[in-house]
């Protein structure tokens, strides 16, 4: 009735190019090959062969053949696969994953352009066809699917329509590469059991070079994907046996590739120290939701029906009346039983809806395994499945997304059933991506508990990687091939293999001799060494997974006030640092400065700043630069306006590690000196601020002077001779130096403002600039220091200049240890937070009077816990990880590079003191050889043999800092070599021991029952003897010996 009335509308039709876009939906190409391995496991075949046969003839070179032994089709199932859409699968308790009716058709369409299939049941033989060829040649727009069918006996044709029957063929014979009907048949030959499923795949995609996007020359055991490297790709996107073995989480099915068997896995038995997790949540609503929907809207259409029965039973019941003729009667019963069962089909669907209504709320479990992957640890990730059916591999979840080493090398498998996540139509993703999300940040949070449970950080990460054999600092570097390191790892996880015959999986026991052993592809249980597992009518071992609970943090009343405690110690602690600073808003803050700005724009100092650095660089080559902290201070004396004309003999500018020299006291003078003054017009007269300043900074490089014993009145007159010997040659640089001096003034003021941007430009003038030995500007500067109250009231600009370069002089010290402290900077270290240790990095560092905090950033901590952490260098709650070797580090590792180390620049000798003699420094010399020599590591990129030629200068430069890392790295490995020889010792000494200890119980087993044996024997021989225990026993049988002797 309902076609009568819509056959004069439009229908959708399926045109010829919907085949090529339906197949664009496999971006990943083994996931189109993995359509048709589903279909086989869905059909319960035991065994699919994917396989290449060679036809030159066609596009590609080769054909793509699938052949299993599963349920195959009939010729009405058949006519299912060309209807895009039907499935017989889709039912809510369905396990299959097949669930949309299209993986056939587009994952066919993906690989080649044109496919048949051949299939078997119940002694029907079917062939269908698929061409886009065929479509193309003969410019057809709908699709035309050719299905004829036989006879598996007789070899006769299936049909009633014999016409139809020959075009079909006709078809087959002119577009498919099998051109007769022996050849067409032949096929079916293939196929050994009473059912099975042979699908062909012909003219094959091509890429733009013109080769297939499918390998199969460079291995000829798999399927490689072409133009993917070897290096830098998980090998399940390269290599299609690769992904066949992880693509079911409980394979059932042998895979064949290329006529070698694929060795399956359950990733669950292949991993270290596994454990499961319960998961609830009532999260993951939209696929119940969506089934709630279909249930209502079923019960409502089968109420619907149910209700037009019964009143068409009813309406001819009313019609009949009185009429009791037979035919009367059995029209009303057929009319009454259709509405019975239409009722009863309405009650059914109302239940359904009513129970799925119900499971909407309640809570949906998952289990969730972890275990680390200690055959190649850069495989890690998490490995989602949908009806045991791979979905997402290898994503990265918690804390594997910092990117450091926590979690690393731990792989995560779930199977989420279709009725929580259902996939998307390539089976490559989730169509709920915000549940997906949901499901992940909960795998990242239990795997964390993970993490915490196994305690490998707390042991440590390094350690535990080195045990099994991963002595690369690269963490994609694979593990050593050693005897010993592929004997512990095969220690830790036993082999699991699949029965060739019954499907079981089964544990073998671990043996010294079977490791790395190659095992048949026809292995059976019979070959089991286990005797309680080697017969296939065994019950399969269930694997007995730890289960782990997922613990919330919380926190105690004392540790909350512990962490109060900690922030508030931090804010007191930038509150001081910032009091201890003034905050210049206005020109008249400037104006109240104890030493005037220089107000330049930007642009002009920086210029400024290159131009005097390149003279000074060009002259001096040999001097070293000086400090920031000299420049800084020196250069603040010098006025914003224009400079004034130079003088005559100014005192020569500082260099970088020496303060300038002041004047000498009035009574030690000389009219040489006199002349050297600076005119009055130019000294600038300091503010009440500014004497203050001075008269502070005076007394905090005299106090620096008393406690310096270099600086005594005989080594100062020393100095002060040679200084002035030098004093010529120092004025040729003094204009230089005084416009660089200039420049880094504004530099210091700006890093008054914040502390930590001062840290950081320490850190950077540690890495460019070599602490430079003492020189002839010491000698002044230290003249200069002991005369400051002589000459404070006689010339106040000389004053105002000593003073700021003792100031400067003082500061120098404080200002080397704090880059001394700076180098702790990227440091791994490992700090305890609230009594379990994380490993992380220093990233800052503050210098205080008595002691040295470090900032730890924490590479993962868990939720509620602080990322960061400020501790005392040496405490008790933070220690020092093993370096990492010289390679280079992996960039998943989020750590920072690890700095290159340049030698320091050869600074001029210091003059002014009386330096070693030649002696003591070629003892010095000698004995650092030695030293060198005696600790050398080996293949060290400088030659053991050339430490004999090394000059003086030449030990100086010596990269230690590299030489001691690399020897501490050999000697590490040396270390876990014995500690892992130890530990495989006693293993096998405990094994050794269980051994024994076996044999001795079954030794003893045997003397008892020799024992009662021998009591039995005397008691029928001799009926009234008595013996209670084994030591009369033994008496008697002694007597009796004794008697015969």
């Amino acid at each position: 009735m309902a076609y009568s009335i819509y056959g004069s509308l439009n229908r959708a039709q399926l045109t010829f190019e919907y085949l090529h876009t339906n197949s664009t939906t496999h971006e990943f190409l083994f996931g189109a090959l993995a359509e048709l391995v589903d279909n086989s496991r869905d059909a319960n075949a035991t065994r699919i062969d994917i396989y290449t046969e060679k036809r030159p003839e066609l596009r590609g070179g080769f054909m793509l053949c699938f052949l299993d032994d599963g349920t195959g089709m009939d010729p009405g199932e058949a006519t299912h696969v060309i209807q895009f859409g039907k499935s017989s699968k889709r039912f809510p308790e369905s396990t299959h994953i097949g669930q949309y009716g299209n993986g056939l058709k587009s994952g066919s369409m993906r690989m080649g352009k044109d496919f048949i299939l051949f299939t078997k049941k119940e002694g029907k033989l079917t062939c269908l066809f698929l061409s886009r060829t065929f479509h193309e040649e003969e410019a057809l727009d709908e699709v035309i699917v050719p299905l004829p069918s036989w006879n598996a006996q007789t070899k006769q044709p299936l049909t009633q329509n014999a016409e139809k029957f020959a075009i079909e063929t006709e078809l087959i014979y002119k577009y498919s590469p099998f051109k007769t009907e022996e050849q067409l048949l032949s096929q079916f030959k293939k196929i050994e059991g009473n059912s099975g499923t042979l699908v062909v795949i012909y003219n094959l995609k091509l890429m733009d070079n013109g080769e297939t996007e499918l390998d199969v020359q460079t291995d000829h055991q798999d399927i490689i994907m072409a133009g993917v490297p070897a290096e830098g790709v998980k090998p399940e996107r390269r290599s299609f046996r690769a992904y066949a073995a992880v693509l079911y989480i409980d394979p059932r099915m042998r895979i064949f590739i290329q006529g070698h068997k694929v060795r399956t896995k359950r990733l669950s038995c292949c991993l270290y120290n596994p454990r499961v997790y319960k998961y609830t949540s009532t999260r993951f609503k939209t696929r119940a939701e969506q089934e709630v929907k279909k249930a209502d809207h079923l019960a409502k259409i089968a109420e619907e029906k149910a209700r037009e029965a019964e009143s068409k039973a009813r309406a001819l019941e009313a019609e009949l009346g009185n009429d009791l003729s037979r035919e009367a009667r059995a029209t009303l019963r057929k009319a009454q039983d259709t509405a019975g069962a239409v009722r009863a089909e309405a009650n059914t669907k109302r239940a359904i809806h009513a129970s799925k209504q119900r499971a909407l709320k309640e809570p949906k479990e998952l289990n969730f395994i972890f275990g680390v992957n200690i055959e190649r640890r850069d495989q890690d990730g998490m490995f989602v499945y949908n009806c045991s059916r791979l979905i997402k591999m290898y994503e990265k979840t918690g804390p594997q997304l910092e990117g450091g080493m926590a979690c690393g090398g731990v792989v995560g498998v779930v199977d989420v059933p279709y009725l929580v996540l259902e996939p998307t139509h390539n089976k490559q993703d989730f169509a709920d991506a915000k549940e997906y999300r949901q499901l992940l940040r909960a795998m990242g949070e239990h795997l964390a508990q993970y993490w915490k449970d196994i305690a490998i950080a707390q042991k440590g990460i390094v350690k535990f990687w080195d045990e099994f054999g991963y002595l690369s600092a690269n963490w994609n570097a694979p593990p050593a091939t050693d005897m010993r390191y592929r004997r512990r790892r095969a220690m830790e996880i036993p082999v699991t293999i699949q029965c060739d015959k019954c499907l079981k999986w089964r544990t073998l026991p671990f043996q010294m001799d079977a490791v790395d052993k190659r095992y048949p592809d026809s292995w059976v249980c019979l070959m089991n060494p286990d005797g309680t597992q080697d017969r296939c009518d065994a019950a399969e071992q269930k694997q007995n997974l730890p289960v782990g609970i997922l613990r919330k943090d919380s926190k105690t009343a004392e540790e909350k006030q512990k962490e109060l405690s900690e922030k508030i110690r931090q804010q007191q602690e930038k509150l001081d640092s910032l009091q201890k600073t003034s905050t210049v808003k206005s020109a008249a803050d400037v104006r109240q400065l104890p030493l005037e700005v220089s107000l330049k724009p930007a642009e002009e100092r920086n210029a400024q700043a290159t131009r005097s650095s390149q003279r000074s660089a060009a002259s001096r080559p040999r001097s070293p630069p000086l400090p920031a902290v000299v420049q800084k201070a020196a250069t603040a004396a010098k006025p914003s306006s224009s400079p004034p004309p130079r003088p005559t003999r100014a005192p020569p500018p500082p260099a970088r590690s020496k303060p300038p020299p002041t004047p000498p006291p009035p009574a030690k003078s000389s009219p040489r000196a006199a002349t050297r003054a600076p005119p009055k017009p130019v000294t600038p007269t300091p503010s009440p601020s500014s004497r203050a300043a001075s008269r502070r900074t005076a007394r905090v490089a005299a106090s620096s002077s008393a406690k310096s014993p270099s600086r005594t009145p005989v080594r100062t007159a020393q100095k002060r001779a040679a200084a002035q010997k030098g004093r010529g040659r120092q004025e040729d640089d003094e204009e230089e130096d005084s416009e660089e001096e200039e420049e880094e003034e504004e530099e210091e003021e700006e890093e008054d403002e914040d502390e930590d941007e001062e840290e950081e430009d320490d850190e950077e003038e540690e890495e460019e600039e070599p602490v430079p030995k003492k020189t002839k500007m010491a000698a002044q500067v230290q003249r200069g220091t002991k005369a400051v109250e002589n000459t404070k009231a006689q010339n106040k600009q000389g004053s105002s200049e000593m003073e700021v370069n003792s100031s400067s002089l003082a500061d120098e010290g404080v200002k080397r240890s704090v880059k001394d402290a700076q180098k702790d900077k990227g440091m791994l270290v490992e700090a305890k937070v609230n009594g379990e240790w994380f490993t992380g990095r220093v990233v800052g560092v503050e210098t205080g009077k008595e002691s040295v905090r470090w900032k730890v950033k924490f590479d993962y901590v868990p939720r509620n816990t602080p990322k960061d952490r400020w501790v005392f260098k040496g405490g008790d709650d933070v220690r020092l990880m093993r370096p990492a070797s010289p390679e280079s580090r992996s960039p998943d590792t989020n750590q920072a590079p690890v700095r290159s180390v340049t030698p320091p620049t050869a600074a001029e000798p210091d003059t002014t003191q009386s330096g070693p003699s030649k002696e003591t420094t070629d003892g010095l010399v000698s004995m650092t050889r030695t030293l060198l020599r005696y600790f050398f590591p080996p293949d060290f990129r400088i030659p053991k043999e050339s430490l004999n030629n090394m000059t003086a200068e030449d030990l100086v430069a010596f990269p230690t800092t590299e030489y001691f890392q690399q020897y501490e790295v050999g000697l590490q490995k040396l270390c876990n070599s014995y500690q892992s020889r130890a530990e495989s010792r006693a293993k096998a000494n405990e094994e050794k021991s269980s051994s024994a200890e076996v044999r001795l119980a079954e030794t003893e087993e045997k003397l008892r029952k020799l024992r009662t044996n021998i009591v039995a024997l005397l008691q029928k021989v001799q009926e009234d003897i008595e013996i209670s225990s084994d030591d009369e026993l033994d008496a008697y049988i002694e007597d009796l010996v004794t008697k015969g002797e």
